[in-house]
């Protein structure tokens, strides 16, 4: 298929997770199967923790240089995404009461529009309260 990357970094990954998280179920079994103080389960216990430990180690290390590094977020996206949610309904609800505001989520969501286009439209509030109000760093 043209254009098809495949994400073998992040199936790696996932792949390490769940041998460790089976490594991690014999450590926890090999414990609870210690009987009089002597622990015959110890070896197997040590030889998975070291393994979980050296896997971990490779995979994060692998995912860090071959995937997360050089990661750049596309703003104008990351922007359109946040006037398109109804979380931006959120800090309304002081403004104009609960019920308006939901009411105004639900619109947007049905008709596929934005809070701060619905805002608009209606005339609820005044532009430049509208921009106070809907700015997304205020809201972290």
């Amino acid at each position: 298929m043209p254009g098809k990357v495949n994400p073998v970094i992040l199936e790696v990954t996932i792949q390490v997770a769940a041998q460790v998280m089976g490594n991690d179920a014999t450590v926890t079994l090999g414990g609870g199967l210690g009987v009089l103080e002597l622990n015959v389960m110890l070896p197997v216990m040590a030889r998975n923790l070291l393994e979980s430990i050296g896997l971990l180690s490779a995979s994060t290390t692998m995912l860090a240089s071959r995937c997360v590094a050089g990661i750049q977020p596309n703003r104008n996206r990351c922007a359109e995404l946040i006037e398109q949610s109804l979380a931006m309904v959120t800090p309304l609800a002081v403004r104009i009461g609960y019920d308006k505001a939901a009411e105004l989520a639900h619109e947007a969501y049905h008709g596929g529009k934005t809070i701060r286009a619905l805002l608009s439209e209606k005339g609820v509030l005044p532009a430049d309260e509208i921009d106070r109000i809907l700015d997304p760093r205020t809201m972290i």
